[in-house]
């Protein structure tokens, strides 16, 4: 468990880990070598990986931190700084007035144009996300049933993502995913999509593979929407699947948290909303079949960030 939730860590924060890693590399070369001056520009690096990760912010943050570090390591080693010049202390601080100037400039420069280009991104993503909400609100209108489902399914998952603590980015790739999950059912006839009879064996199969269908759909919009293609291919998948030993211990899938986000929000809106062969069901018996799959067919994790925002659903539906 302490390995999965370091390896969650490392993977969200990986781009903070490798500036701090920087960061200390640079501080024990200043404090080990001799010719420490030879290393300054050294801290471009860091910098430039803040800058470029993080935004201007996290850019300046890490240019001033590495200026701190070259600070404090004049005044813990000046013998190191000095040559035998009566005016080296001129001559160090005319160098490092530059020196550091020019790294805030250049991290300040590079945030400015990655949170440029994101901004960019997102204008471009929004529109493909408007073309496709289209689609999918156009397959919803002729089934008065799934009327609103996948906007609905959206905002649910995209609540529980934010109460899992996931960064702003996954939080948005995920309210994308639930917007389109369903829109591989453009490609289902409407007959099938109403019927309120039970589905032939065909039928069911013609009806499961749309996650794969709309996979294919969004990535021929391209590499806008690509984080949102694996949410919306495993979102039916079951967090455990076969056992593998009579004790009946299951093998947990490798599916991405955002499909199992979807999965519940999905399930939840599936068993409130009446569709043509059944009644959807009070919010409170959603709540406890989804609390039924967990460990099976759902997240426990993802059950349980559910569990803290779905009282504002069961309040509004009640």
């Amino acid at each position: 468990m302490a390995f999965k939730y370091l390896k969650d860590f490392m993977f969200h924060q990986f781009e903070r880990v490798l500036v701090v890693t920087l960061l200390l590399a640079l501080s024990l070369i200043m404090v080990f070598v001799p010719e420490k001056i030879g290393f300054l520009n050294f801290y471009y690096l860091p910098a430039l990986v803040a800058g470029y990760a993080m935004g201007k912010k996290g850019g300046v943050l890490t240019a001033a931190s590495s200026i701190l570090i070259v600070i404090f390591s004049i005044v813990a080693f000046p013998k190191q700084y000095m040559d035998p010049t009566d005016s080296w202390m001129l001559k160090l601080t005319l160098n490092l007035l530059p020196w550091g100037g020019f790294l805030i400039l250049s991290s300040y420069t590079i945030g400015c144009l990655c949170e440029q280009k994101a901004k960019q991104l997102d204008v471009i993503r929004d529109a493909y996300v408007g073309v496709l909400e289209i689609l999918s609100k156009l397959i919803e209108s002729v089934d008065r049933y799934t009327e609103g489902h996948s906007v609905r399914v959206s905002k649910l998952a995209m609540d529980i993502a934010i109460a899992m603590d996931m960064r702003r980015d996954e939080v948005e790739n995920i309210r994308v995913a639930g917007l389109l999950h369903d829109i591989g059912k453009f490609d289902i006839t409407t007959g099938l999509i109403q019927k309120a009879a039970s589905l032939t064996e065909e039928e069911r199969t013609q009806v499961n593979k749309h996650p794969e269908i709309g996979a294919q759909l969004v990535s021929m919009v391209g590499p806008v929407l690509q984080q949102a293609i694996p949410i919306i291919l495993a979102h039916h998948h079951h967090y455990v699947i076969q056992p593998t030993d009579p004790a009946g211990n299951g093998r947990t899938q490798e599916i991405p948290l955002g499909a199992r986000i979807v999965a519940v929000a999905d399930a939840y809106d599936a068993i409130v909303t009446d569709r043509p062969y059944r009644k959807g069901r009070p919010p409170w018996q959603a709540l406890e079949e989804i609390r039924k799959g967990a460990g099976s067919q759902f997240d426990p994790d993802v059950v349980d960030a559910f569990e803290k925002v779905g009282g504002n659903y069961i309040s509004m539906e009640t």
